[in-house]
This record gives C-alpha cells, sequence and structure tokens, in this order.
C-alpha cells in the first residue's frame, strides 16, 4: 500500500489533531472559526465521486460526526460544509463552525478576512474537546 501525502498546502495551513478510518482529521490554523477539514487519506483523488461507493458511506459517517462535534459541542448555529479544490487539488473538505456573532455572517468565510493565527489557548481547547467527543473511531495525534 502506498503511503498517504498530504498536500503541501494543507500541511502548511493545518494542524493534525487525529484520524479515522478513511480521513484525517486536520485544524485549520486560521483562528478566526473553529474549522476542521477532513482529507481521505488516497492519494490522487480530488472529487467526491472518485472515492468507492464504501468510502463515500465512510466518509459521510465522519463528516456526521464532525459536524455534531461542532455544531452540539460549541453551539454554533450553522456548520458550513464545503469542496472547493480550486486552489489545493487534492480532496478535502472543510467543517466549519458559524455563528451569527462571527464577523462574516451570514456571509461565506472565503476572501472575507485575514487569516490570525489560532492561539495556544484556542488549539488546546479545540483539540481537547475534538479527541474526547469523536469517538472510538477517532484515533487522536499525540502531541
Amino acid at each position: 500500500m502506498t503511503q498517504f501525502i498530504l498536500h503541501p498546502q494543507l500541511a502548511a495551513d493545518t494542524t493534525l489533531v487525529g484520524e479515522f478510518p478513511l480521513c484525517q482529521v486536520l485544524l485549520a490554523k486560521d483562528g478566526n472559526f473553529p474549522w476542521l477539514i477532513l482529507v481521505p487519506k488516497i492519494n490522487d483523488i480530488s472529487e467526491f465521486h472518485e472515492l468507492t461507493n464504501e468510502q463515500q458511506i465512510q466518509f459521510l459517517s465522519e463528516s456526521n460526526a464532525v459536524s455534531i462535534l461542532l455544531k452540539d459541542g460549541l453551539n454554533a448555529d450553522k456548520i458550513n460544509i464545503a469542496a472547493l479544490g480550486n486552489m489545493v487539488p487534492q480532496l478535502h473538505i472543510h467543517h466549519v463552525a458559524r455563528f451569527k456573532e462571527d464577523a462574516c455572517w451570514p456571509k461565506p468565510i472565503w476572501g472575507q478576512l485575514p487569516a490570525v493565527p489560532r492561539t495556544e489557548q484556542q488549539t488546546l481547547l479545540l483539540t481537547t474537546l475534538i479527541s474526547n467527543k469523536l469517538g472510538s473511531d477517532f484515533i487522536a495525534q499525540q502531541a
């Protein structure tokens, strides 16, 4: 089996917080929003339909777990889920917790605000929540 390689831009812009059976779970370094990215650990795919039916079902299960975590764990008003891929061709799906009081509400987050580095405290709070709430299929990254 070929070793999975994360796109360099995703590696630069995120922190690995753990893995599901199919996807790596990444935390965006931009502190403007609680923002997780799921990346299927399969090289050379750029579109959701390139996953097998079984992988698509597994992805939906993992995406649901992340969405519930963000919605319920952070009391988000809305979860934005998007697979853009215009800048980074590797398949990756954004899961962003949105709040009516956030700076971009109700607009999309992309291109609205300059990135703000996430503080260590913000990162610790989010990674702890993620590690404690994502269930038995999730393996947290060791610090």
